[in-house]
């Protein structure tokens, strides 16, 4: 069974009322399987059924007149029979049935299977836990009950089929199911509104995903056991295709989560994490800051407020700007301002500041050039500026266009939300252009901690030895090898003597002179 998270979603409460219990029966050519497995329902609990929603996807039988047939007798639970037009796909059609489900206000939703694979008759046990308050979805699990599925049936390369891949799945998601292959489910309708279940793929491995939400959602998931039952039913689910595709749809979701792709079926966090670990852009500035006397710092970008946090325990005082407010940001920060960096810095975060960092930031503005300039004008004079960006130049970056796969990540090198890209010539440029002198440069590893940190002895043995061949590779060739590059800037402050006078020269480049000045001088 799978453990309980501490995340849950708001239990289906109705103030004291019974909640709405509705059946979503997903039904293709099962003309001969569907009135037979409907009237299997528990004629006790019938009673507590708010409503059957049969959805016909596009069959080429009589599957749709079967459905109507059947709500037309005396003594049914209400139900509706839909029919598509256009085959929507295993996927599709479940989602189509959950949004009927919100739409008519429906508080639990059971899938049930038109061809009767799946028990009718365990319809009670199903929605108890829920009812109960104890999950937020429930799965009959054929696996439960050792050597059950095989006495019912299933066919021995099915059963092994499903127990390898499992296995694999519980061991990539630090999950405990018995099965993730069971068609049989019930749903908090309110956990299904937090997930973005339109994004699925409307294929047989729409189960697999949406069993990947809830464990991301840190919902709870309960198991049931319940027989197995192989009858004479056609089977349209290839199954080399349909491993093939729950494989892609765990891995796809383990490289998003470690940054690697975009998984679009998976919400991507709010704010940026505090980058741990060995060599880390956040870890290096961190360093950098642990250096210098405790000062006013304006923290542009500063997500979730964690770094903000690390540098007020330093006895700095950090004002954070931000597009997003992230809850808990304005308890890390002495002050936070609401801003979007694309339109230039807020006024109202005031002038004098002795740091301000940009740690990640600029890349995600069109006009990088501007808000430098204006960090210029908030510091004071001799202050330092501290930013990192994503080396563009990185071999990762460079691979991927040679291989002709290139393509956005969740963050990284190649984050999807990236305006600019940076190599280190270029950054100097940037830097430069907009008025600042290179005080330091400095380059990052590869992030091995991100990816193999956490998974135990080996992993960390692995990854420790990966940073190590990563920061010597650095410092060989930090163009190829780097993965970020971190800069400490200061404004340039050079100055001209004119008629003995000390004049900066942006003072110089900003006066706009007349013919008497010249003369003048």
């Amino acid at each position: 069974m799978q453990p309980t998270p501490a995340r849950t979603p708001e239990a289906v409460d109705r103030s004291g009322q019974n909640p709405r219990i509705g059946i979503l029966v997903v039904a293709y050519n099962a003309e001969t399987t569907l009135e037979k497995t409907l009237d299997r329902i528990p004629a006790d609990f019938r009673s507590r059924i708010d409503e059957i929603l049969i959805l016909d996807d596009a069959s080429h039988d009589g599957t749709f007149t079967a459905g109507c047939r059947w709500s037309q007798a005396e003594g049914m639970p209400r139900t509706v029979v839909m029919r598509h037009t256009k085959n929507l796909g295993y996927g599709g059609n479940q989602k189509a049935g959950y949004a009927l489900a919100a739409e008519r206000g429906l508080d639990i939703v059971v899938l049930l299977h038109g061809d009767g694979q799946y028990a009718p008759e365990l319809l009670p046990d199903m929605v108890a836990p829920i009812v109960d308050g104890e999950a937020d979805a429930v799965f009959g699990s054929r696996m439960m009950d050792r050597g059950g599925a095989l006495r019912g049936g299933m066919p021995l390369y099915k059963w092994l089929g499903n127990r390898i891949l499992t296995r694999l799945e519980n061991s990539l998601l630090g999950s405990r199911l018995t099965e993730f292959h069971s068609g049989y489910r019930a749903y908090s309708v309110a956990a299904l509104r937090r997930l973005p279940i339109e994004r699925n793929t409307d294929a047989f491995d729409f189960d697999t995903q949406i069993i990947v939400q809830l464990i991301d959602a840190g919902m709870r998931i309960r198991e049931i056991p319940i027989p197995t039952y192989y009858g004479d039913e056609i089977c349209y689910v290839n199954g080399l295709r349909y491993a093939k595709d729950v494989v892609k749809d765990v891995l796809e979701y383990r490289l998003a989560a470690k940054g690697f792709g975009t998984c679009p079926w998976i919400p991507k966090p709010d704010g940026y994490a505090f980058k741990e670990g060995d060599g880390s852009s956040h870890s290096v500035i961190l360093d950098r800051m642990r250096a210098l006397p405790p000062g006013r710092v304006l923290d542009l970008g500063c997500s979730g407020g964690l770094f903000a946090e690390r540098l007020e325990s330093l006895g700095h005082e950090v004002t954070g700007v931000d597009c997003v407010e992230v809850p808990g940001v304005r308890e890390r920060c002495t002050r936070f301002f609401l801003a979007d960096l694309e339109e230039g810095l807020p006024e109202e975060i005031g002038r004098g500041y002795d740091y301000v960092v940009a740690g990640d930031v600029i890349e995600h503005l069109s006009r990088p050039e501007r808000v430098l300039a204006e960090i210029a004008r908030v510091l004071r004079p001799g202050g330092h500026v501290l930013l990192s960006v994503p080396n563009f130049s990185h071999w990762y970056a460079r691979l991927r266009v040679v291989l002709g796969v290139f393509g956005y990540d969740r963050r990284g090198i190649l984050d999807e939300t990236h305006l600019r890209f940076f190599t280190r010539a270029s950054l100097r440029r940037t830097v430069q252009g907009a008025g600042y002198d290179i005080l330091a440069t400095t380059s990052t590893g590869a992030p091995f901690w991100a990816l193999l940190g956490g998974t135990g002895l080996v992993g960390r043995a692995v990854a420790g030895a990966l940073g190590g061949l990563s920061r010597l590779l650095v410092r060989l060739r930090p163009t190829l090898f780097g993965y970020q590059h971190i800069a400490l800037l200061t404004p340039h402050a050079a100055e001209t003597i004119i008629a003995g006078e000390h004049v900066d020269v942006q003072d110089i480049l900003n006066r706009q002179y007349t013919p008497a000045d010249r003369v003048g001088v």
